[in-house]
């Protein structure tokens, strides 16, 4: 390689700088170390053919690994002896401080030989990006050993927190387009690579560390996290979320596929073939949602203040992410997901008949009246007199909608007091609720509520005891209210982040805002332009079939349509 650079650098007229004598010298012994974990190699492989492994190659068939995948990984065995890795070196005259300085054997305390670091296990090579072996990893093949899985120790070659299992070949695939997969352990990585999964990695016996997520960075632009599917799992992936969120930058992500409880890839692939990891991979998840689901899993937000530790959690979160475009997108995706956990869409209202069985709507004198004419707090008010009116006259509704009357916000303290009782005494039906209202406020606050001209003229309270018309009235109403007020809180974090961040966002964000807004109150326009055909074949609108209505009832007659 400093040949190859050497040449270059004489061709574009360079002077290459004179070499650091030490640095020469710990390249030659790096280029050692190698060399004799090369023969440990060549070591471990010939062992795992004696009549000594016969339990660890019982173990590997089981594990459906055959002769080929056992050349590929180029798998070995460790004798269960304290010295036959070392005996074997020493006889081909390989020096002591080298076999110490690889890693394969430690210095013993009672003043006797240096021992073996691997005894009775499975051998797995590690090697670097450059395809030197720098280290090994052993499973142990006694159940009783404390580690079920050794890694080397840390040498001059091996830092386990800067490589990653399988790197060059992983490397390679993804170069071929294959996403770069991220798994647990070695087993994990061959069952992947067996399973056509080529781009697969795993970190070696430690926490992803910053310098890995750097390594997967220049392999894939966004791996897929593929840890195991038990708690020691997700807290795994839940704590690299924290390492990664700094570090993001545009095009430089991370996804998960989240493992079937009690599974990973290995027992995945083994137990239900490679469609079912592919199908897991194609659902991974982006980063933001699993940080949604960690700070929102098994918690309830039924209280202002939990709500507030949650919005305050997730804030803190964001900080976290230096770049202000991406701390903006995934404020957006959060702002989404919030939305959709405190306002869940309601399922569209089914077709109801028209004509004389048709349910009563609402008059268009009742939509474009005080309504449409009033500021935005009048509205407010007048919406909340219509919501209030309909459970009293029918408190059988208030089953569906509890929790949004609860969270009623009453300016009014007649409102105020008018929707405490009816959260105390609506299941004890219309009248008992009605006397407790009279028996705590008089009459005034009832009558001047049911005396209000839009109030009046409401389908819901002119047809008492109609649940069904008085719950579509309570879920458009408060649709309503919460759009109004979902855009009052956008323009009002826009206007706080406008201080702190130029967002591109932050306009889209109100313009989304205000189309959901104006969808919530379309339905006040929809009324002047729909027709209705009568028996006679004739095109009516419901402007002239209201108007028709209310005469109708002015003059005595009880039903229009006859």
């Amino acid at each position: 390689f400093m040949e190859a650079v050497e040449i270059l650098a004489r061709e574009v007229g360079m002077t290459m700088p004179a070499r650091d004598p030490q640095a020469q010298q710990k390249s030659d012994r790096r280029t050692q170390l190698a060399g004799v974990m090369e023969q440990a190699v060549q070591f471990f492989r010939l062992q795992l053919k004696t009549a000594a492994a016969g339990p660890a190659r019982d173990y590997l068939a089981r594990r459906k690994l055959d002769a080929e995948a056992l050349e590929r990984w180029e798998i070995g065995f460790a004798p269960d002896g304290w010295q036959a890795l070392w005996d074997h070196l020493r006889g081909k005259d390989v020096a002591e401080d080298l076999i110490l300085g690889a890693g394969l054997a430690k210095p013993s305390t009672k003043g006797k030989k240096p021992y073996d670091v691997f005894r009775n296990r499975i051998m797995f090579p590690i090697r670097d990006a450059r395809g030197r072996c720098i280290a090994f990893g052993g499973r142990a093949m006694d159940p009783n050993d404390g580690a079920k899985y050794l890694n080397s120790p840390e040498t001059e070659l091996f830092d386990k927190g800067r490589n990653l299992f399988n790197h060059a070949p992983a490397r390679e695939a993804a170069g071929k387009g294959a996403p770069l997969v991220v798994a647990e352990g070695y087993m994990d990585v061959i069952a992947l690579d067996a399973g056509g999964f080529h781009a697969a990695v795993a970190p070696l016996g430690t926490a992803i560390t910053e310098e890995q997520l750097h390594l997967m960075w220049r392999i894939s632009p966004e791996p897929v996290i593929a840890l195991d599917g038990d708690t020691a799992g997700l807290r795994a992936a839940m704590r690299l979320i924290d390492l990664a969120l700094p570090l993001l930058e545009a095009g430089q992500s991370l996804r998960f596929a989240l493992m079937p409880e009690g599974q990973d890839p290995d027992d995945l692939i083994r137990n239900a073939g490679a469609p079912a990891m592919q199908a897991l991979l194609d659902e991974a998840i982006p980063m933001v949602r699993l940080l949604w689901r960690r700070e929102t899993e098994g918690k309830t937000f039924d209280s202002p203040e939990r709500r507030a530790t949650l919005d305050k959690a997730l804030r803190e979160k964001l900080k976290l992410i230096r770049d202000p475009s991406i701390r903006g997108h995934y404020g957006e995706a959060i702002k989404a997901l919030r939305w959709e956990l405190f306002n869940p869409r309601r399922p569209r209202s089914q077709w109801t008949p028209r004509g004389k069985d048709a349910p009563l709507a609402p008059l268009s004198t009742t939509r474009s009246s005080a309504l449409v004419a009033a500021d935005e707090a009048a509205q407010v008010r007048l919406r909340v007199s219509v919501i209030l009116a309909t459970l009293i006259v029918t408190p059988e509704a208030l089953h569906a909608h509890e929790s949004e009357i609860e969270r009623l916000d009453c300016a009014d303290p007649d409102h105020a007091t008018l929707r405490s009782l009816i959260l105390r005494h609506a299941h004890h039906g219309a009248a008992t609720l009605r006397q407790q209202i009279l028996d705590e406020l008089g009459p005034a606050p009832l009558e001047n509520l049911l005396s209000l001209g839009h109030v009046a003229i409401t389908p819901a309270v002119r047809r008492p005891g109609d649940r069904d018309i008085a719950t579509m009235t309570l879920a458009e109403e408060l649709a309503k209210l919460h759009a109004r007020n979902g855009l009052l809180a956008e323009i009002d974090e826009a206007t706080h982040d406008l201080d702190h961040i130029a967002d591109e966002a932050l306009t889209w964000r109100l313009g989304q805002a205000a189309e959901a807004s104006q969808r919530a109150l379309r339905s006040e326009q929809q009324e002047r332009t729909e027709y209705e055909t009568g028996a006679n074949g004739a095109r009516i609108s419901r402007d002239e079939r209201d108007a028709f209505e209310a005469l109708l009832q002015r003059i005595g007659h009880g039903n229009a349509k006859k």
